[in-house]
């Protein structure tokens, strides 16, 4: 079999994929209790998926048990620029790299389909593709296949691609040699954990959702917690932080991808916070924001023009306290106060 895996290799590079290894579906048994722990801890916030799918998610044996063996893939979206930089213009939203160009789901899955159908020309078997839509723990059989290791951020970190990269995985029916799982390269670094704006890793490797930038402008429905607000800065979609400060990643791979490239750009406040159903549906499809909806997302802007100091912007919010969504009234309230008080201390320190 180590031939037909060395052509499995090649075959995966071919198809834009930055490596693939191999690991049995049973390869990983501690994922079970840490994530018993996880949702025992409440760190999983509202997402009640995690806590209702745990079987299959803490044992990837369970997901198809004639599966043998699964190929995990790591494809890379590293981006061209600092994606911190946007952080310094706070009239701009933020967007996370991986949610600037098309959605990764689609573009992945047809990756993998068409390696598994030539895996399947190949070798014979049954195969069944996953991409981050099914309670499969890939970054910690990313880490038993040997792709890289869980970093003390959680997210899966390679010394040849660095921390930009998609996962996906292909469960097959086939034997096939396992790889060695990687060891952990984090060394004493914490980095990732010392720029978090809100403080979501209690410890080294554990995340609590909860206060994590992502979870909050993504997952998190209704008013966020207004001590976190501050935080978000104008990060609307998302944050980058912990993996753009990994040392790693000056092994980073480009983009093989041009539809990974950004394609929202650096949007203006003032031009999003207009935005009604219709609009942000056009605006965003094809885009991995399209999911969160416009009442979550226009929340999010307004979180973003409550902390960008632009007294400018102040009749936008104001223009959506009565919005018809509640979360998004009450960001808009916020944003109005929170503007509000800087043209007071304006009118203050001129006279």
């Amino acid at each position: 079999m180590s031939e037909l895996k060395n052509r499995i290799l090649a075959r995966a590079l071919e198809e834009g994929f930055v490596s693939a290894r191999v690991c049995r579906p049973d390869a990983v048994p501690e994922v079970a209790d840490r994530l018993a722990a996880f949702v025992s801890d409440g760190f999983h916030g509202q997402m009640d998926w995690m806590a209702e799918r745990m079987a299959w998610r803490g044992d990837p044996s369970a997901l198809w048990p004639e599966a043998r063996s699964v190929l995990m893939l790591a494809e890379s979206y590293a981006p061209k620029n600092d994606p911190l930089s946007i952080l310094k213009f706070p009239n701009l939203g933020a967007v996370s790299v991986y949610a600037q160009g098309r959605d990764y789901h689609d573009i992945v899955k047809k990756r993998l389909k068409r390696l598994g159908r030539w895996l399947i020309e190949e070798a014979g078997g049954e195969i069944k593709v996953f991409v981050d839509t099914a309670p499969v723990p890939e970054k910690a059989l990313a880490h038993a296949a040997g792709l890289g290791w869980q970093g003390k951020h959680t997210n899966v970190v390679s010394r040849d691609w660095g921390n930009w990269a998609f996962l996906g995985s292909i469960f097959t029916t086939l034997e096939l040699e396992p790889d060695m799982q990687e060891v952990d390269h984090c060394g004493s670094c914490q980095a990732c954990l010392d720029i978090c704006p809100t403080g979501a890793f209690p410890a080294p490797y554990r995340l609590d959702a909860r206060l994590c930038i992502s979870y909050l402008t993504i997952e998190h429905k209704g008013p966020v917690d207004e001590t976190l607000r501050p935080a978000l800065g104008n990060r609307i979609y998302g944050c980058d932080d912990c993996l753009a400060v990994c040392p790693w990643n000056k092994f980073a791979v480009e983009a093989s991808d041009m539809r990974y490239h950004s394609v929202t750009g650096a949007p203006a406040l003032a031009e999003l916070v207009t935005l009604n159903d219709t609009d942000f549906r056009t605006r965003f499809s094809g885009s991995p924001i399209k999911r969160i909806g416009r009442n979550r997302f226009i929340r999010n802007v307004l979180y973003a023009i409550g902390n960008s100091n632009d007294i400018s912007l102040r009749s936008a919010a104001q223009s959506l306290v009565n919005d018809l969504d509640p979360a998004v009234s009450d960001a808009a309230c916020w944003a109005v106060v929170q503007l509000g008080s800087i043209g007071i201390k304006a009118v203050k320190k001129s006279s």
